[in-house]
């Protein structure tokens, strides 16, 4: 799959999880960024804790630098999975992210949520829509 069909699917996700607001905003940011590092990941979570492990991975998302897109998504065929979706100016950002006291928090708070993980990709994005 190139950037394009990449990015096309990112896109995609994040229609199905965003508010029209925030996909539009989202899309503003990816016309200026260039990503070149990319996860998507499958999280469980203990039964019925779904709810509140995404809020808990959510919180202070929005002040990761280097983050181009963070977009936590529920799996349609499993009540207890999400989905995680990054998009990451460097792999070098995503890894000094994992440092920041609001991560190291959120880690701390979900861990004892999380019943395991599933499927986990790292990417490069290649393509941009409409590029």
């Amino acid at each position: 799959m190139n950037r394009r069909e990449h990015l096309a699917t990112l896109l995609a996700m994040a229609a199905a999880l965003l508010p029209a607001t925030k996909l539009r905003a989202l899309e503003t940011k990816m016309e200026d960024a260039d990503p070149q590092y990319g996860l998507l990941g499958q999280m469980m979570a203990q039964p019925g804790k779904r709810a509140e492990l995404v809020a808990i991975l959510a919180e202070g998302t929005g002040q990761m630098p280097g983050n181009i897109a963070y977009m936590i998504g529920e799996d349609s065929a499993n009540a207890d999975a999400i989905w995680i979706v990054e998009l990451w100016g460097s792999k070098e950002a995503h890894a000094a992210s994992l440092k920041l006291p609001v991560v190291q928090d959120a880690i701390r708070k979900g861990r004892p949520l999380i019943a395991g993980f599933g499927t986990r990709a790292e990417f490069k994005p290649v393509a941009k829509t409409g590029a």
